[in-house]
């Protein structure tokens, strides 16, 4: 029965280890830009008028030799991806967006990852 049951533990450790990443995201948050890769002034909103780009931060703790991807959609239609390969313990990426006055309303960037599982998501509102 031990070795039965040593079996089935190590038969399941070794499935969710195939399935999981060991990381995290720690942040993930919208900011007006990034000065020696930190956010300068989280936003959860921004104006169109005085506003016309926004950037999106991700600092990636323990997720070394993956792929993250941020997915920017707009109104829940994705309108940009760009991948990032991880190569250190603690790695910070952002990417930017260029937005136009008539593209108001919410916007969500979707942290994701190699097998476009669902990391950290955060929106904001462009009014």
């Amino acid at each position: 029965m031990r070795l039965t049951m040593k079996s089935l533990i190590l038969l399941t450790s070794l499935g969710f280890a195939g399935n999981s990443m060991a990381g995290e995201v720690s942040r993930a948050l919208f900011t007006i830009g990034v000065d020696n890769h930190e956010p300068v002034l989280m936003v959860d909103s921004i104006d169109s008028t005085s506003y016309t780009s926004i950037s999106f931060f991700t600092e990636l703790n323990d997720l070394s030799g993956h792929n993250v991807i941020h997915q920017w959609t707009h109104n829940e239609q994705v309108m940009f991806e760009k991948t990032f390969e991880v190569k250190g313990s603690r790695w910070r990426v952002w990417t930017s967006k260029t937005l136009i006055p008539s593209w108001t309303g919410t916007w969500t960037v979707n942290v994701l990852d190699d097998d476009r599982t669902l990391l950290a998501s955060n929106s904001f509102e462009y009014q």
